[in-house]
């Protein structure tokens, strides 16, 4: 019996990293949200919509090594997401500081979002981790072209972020 709960287990953790990054096709209104960015400033998600393509990823911690990989994943193919017209915004519960320190830290191409609230969590209905006291956002990603979200990704991978994300471009053309 034992034995035969272990293989379940195991079953179960394959089936589920099997489907990390494999998302879905949606059709979903964009949540018409703002936020402070690393710098301070405010980002209205709609006017970055607007310029073209979005990606919106929500990563739990900022500095931690799986959230570096998503980040450093979508900054290396930063300037071929860019020859598509792809905009790129990140979002966790972290403070404009640590979104700044992440951001230099790794040189990221693209803005952070500060969520230290949850609303864009909440707007964007991501799953919240709660560790004692903290806030951490489940790691997902979006795209969403015009006013409408046409991909989510609950399960979003970590170092291949942006080859799901160059994917999906490419089956929405």
């Amino acid at each position: 019996m034992k034995h035969t709960l272990t293989l379940l287990a195991l079953a179960a953790s394959l089936c589920t990293s099997a489907f990390a990054g494999e998302g879905e096709k949606v059709s979903l209104p964009a949540p018409q949200v703002s936020g402070i960015n690393q710098d301070g400033k405010t980002v209205a998600f709609a006017d970055v919509y607007a310029k073209g393509p979005t990606v919106v990823f929500f990563y739990p911690k900022a500095n931690t090594p799986g959230c570096t990989k998503q980040a450093c994943s979508l900054r290396d193919a930063f300037a071929e997401l860019t020859k598509e017209g792809v905009q790129v915004l990140g979002v966790s519960f972290d403070k404009p500081e640590a979104q700044k320190k992440f951001k230099d830290d790794f040189t990221l191409p693209y803005d952070l979002i500060a969520d230290p609230e949850g609303q864009i969590v909440d707007a964007f209905k991501v799953d919240r981790i709660v560790k004692g006291t903290m806030n951490l956002a489940s790691r997902q990603a979006f795209l969403i072209k015009g006013d409408k979200i046409v991909w989510k990704d609950t399960k979003a991978s970590t170092a291949e972020q942006a080859a799901d994300i160059k994917r999906v471009l490419a089956e929405t053309k």
